[in-house]
């Protein structure tokens, strides 16, 4: 089987609404454009399928579910858009809790005061008349995870093993604290018998983590189905179970699976075909200084996609994503009890640097309001990028604003 596979057909209407007039053949014909600084656009030079296929699943990112759907028994937000609003970051947020030792960092060995989990999903329908809330006297550590935007990330899941695997060994050379690590992950596949599904990737295990905050899931159809499960309680052949509830429901109020692995896959390829916003040309100084501070060893500048990447326009570039994929310790600062695969509690993927104008908030949290603040807050005991801060610190006002300058332009 080809590692990749073609894009399923999925015939749905969009409804695109009012806009400006965009000449024949052209990619943002029929979508209404707002300003000058896009974040919701096909990629350039897409073809009239791959705009059809971007519209599809555009729309089904948007489409809000109700009770009769399957939301639930318990969900966080209803709709993919309600934590990534015009593909952007937020507005929604994710609750997190982990059972931890008296350090407030290193997760308990035993997290049974959890019984339903790590999430807090405060909504209930489908029968459900019980939120899941810790049954446990343990130190519970809660944190807060803003959606990530979702824009450009066809140009992450392009990027070649090779290269990710070529970083991680640089950085192992190196003489300071900066050791970014994979993390490997198991790929759910297709459902035992349902030959519908095209398996993007060929095997299930030990596949580069490359999505979510620590790296936890490796390629966009199966953050899809993550995310329909996790975020909403929408099953699907790669996530048929509902998750465990207070109410021991099994099913919600639409019997079996609720959605079809050609939803998964539309939205999927939604965010596949996801332009990366328009970045203005870099300020050299910037850019300079970036690099010498070392912002530039983790947030790497670009990376080279797969030769076989079934999309053309992202095949064999260099993919501008700002990031190494790596998990980094950042220290307990920042830490939040929480271990994915082989990610710990104070270890988290490099942030991609892909349309952070557009963000008002930073950090996987949203603790720091400025790029200054984010950047501060890398500093920590047990930091990798303690030494990157500190020359950050050392620049002089000046140079500082040059550096947040070009992050802002990005």
């Amino acid at each position: 089987m080809s590692r990749f596979a073609l894009f399923l057909a999925l015939p749905l209407v969009f409804n695109a609404g009012c806009g400006s007039e965009s000449a024949p053949g052209d990619p943002l014909a029929g979508i209404t454009l707002i300003g000058d600084d896009l974040t919701d656009i096909p990629l350039h030079g897409a073809s009239p399928e791959q705009v059809a296929r971007f519209k599809d699943g555009d729309a089904l990112f948007d489409f809000v579910f109700r009770e009769r759907d399957g939301l639930g028994p318990l969900y966080i937000r209803a709709a993919c858009a309600g934590c990534h609003d015009g593909a952007a970051r937020g507005p929604g947020a994710v609750q997190k809790m982990a059972l931890v030792e008296d350090d407030g960092v290193t997760p308990a060995a035993d997290q049974g005061g959890l019984p339903y989990g790590h999430t807090l999903r405060p909504y209930a329908v489908g029968g459900a008349t019980t939120v899941s809330q810790p049954e446990t006297e343990a130190t519970i550590k809660v944190s807060k995870r803003l959606g990530p935007p979702v824009f450009g990330r066809g140009y992450m899941e392009a990027v070649d093993d090779a290269e990710i695997e070529r970083v991680a060994a640089e950085q192992a050379a190196r003489g300071d604290a900066i050791r970014g690590r994979i993390n490997r992950v198991v790929f759910h596949s297709k459902k035992s018998g349902d030959e519908s599904f095209h398996a993007f990737v060929e095997g299930d295990e030990n596949l580069i983590g490359r999505f979510g905050f620590k790296a936890r899931v490796a390629t966009l159809d199966d953050f899809t189905a993550d995310a329909y499960q996790g975020d909403m309680g929408i099953t699907s052949p790669l996530r048929p179970d509902e998750l465990p509830n207070p109410d021991g429901l099994t099913d919600d109020a639409k019997p079996g699976e609720d959605v079809v692995l050609d939803t998964v896959n539309a939205v999927a390829d939604y965010m596949r075909l996801l332009e990366i916003p328009r970045r203005a040309p870099a300020d050299a100084r910037g850019q300079a200084l970036f690099a010498e501070a070392d912002c530039a060893a983790c947030h790497v500048p670009s990376l080279r996609t797969r030769a076989d990447y079934p999309i053309a326009q992202l095949a064999d570039i260099d993919a501008p994503v700002y990031t190494d994929f790596l998990l980094h310790d950042l220290g307990p600062d920042l830490a939040d009890g929480l271990a994915d695969e082989s990610a710990s509690s104070v270890a988290w993927r490099t942030a991609p640097l892909i349309g952070v104008r557009h963000s008002t908030s930073y950090l996987h949290d949203g603790r720091a309001r400025t790029i200054e603040q984010a950047i501060l807050l890398h500093d920590g005991p047990g930091s990798e990028a303690a030494a990157s801060v500190a020359a950050f610190r050392a620049l002089s006002y000046e140079d500082r604003g040059a550096l947040i300058d070009f992050v802002r332009s990005l």
